[in-house]
């Protein structure tokens, strides 16, 4: 019996932790679809892939370098430090793919799928090299 109080006396910091992130991905999310000019959700619904590729890989390499903030971070403040950094990253990918790809809006938009591909792909290569640059 004490083996199982000793493995669940983490459990609170679990909770805040899978608390925070939850938060922050929410957060992320609600920004990233205020920053693209086109309605991410609304394309998926209808079918777009493009769309459904560009918000997965970005999905994803957000949460890449979040969960090495969880792992690698010392209390929940530096954590939410480091992922409002991870954060910041994402949004320049999407700024700076953009400003690379001029017409990557109206593809998206129009659905072809290797322009949401290569977004995607971007912002988890992006979230990869985020997260293990979180080694500190």
């Amino acid at each position: 019996m004490d083996f199982l109080a000793f493995s669940l006396s983490g459990f609170d910091d679990f909770l805040l932790y899978l608390g925070l992130s939850v938060v922050f991905v929410a957060g992320f999310l609600f920004i990233y679809m205020r920053i693209t000019p086109y309605r991410e959700i609304a394309l998926i619904r209808a079918g777009n892939a493009a769309a459904a590729a560009s918000l997965s890989g970005t999905l994803i390499g957000y949460v890449l370098p979040l969960a090495s903030a969880i792992e690698h971070s010392v209390n929940p403040w530096d954590m939410m430090l480091w992922a409002a950094i991870a954060l910041v990253v994402q949004l320049l990918v999407f700024v700076i793919v953009r400003l690379l790809l001029p017409d990557l809006t109206r593809a998206i938009n129009e659905g072809q799928v290797a322009s949401g591909v290569l977004l995607g792909a971007l912002s988890l290569a992006a979230g990869i090299l985020n997260a293990a640059s979180m080694t500190y």
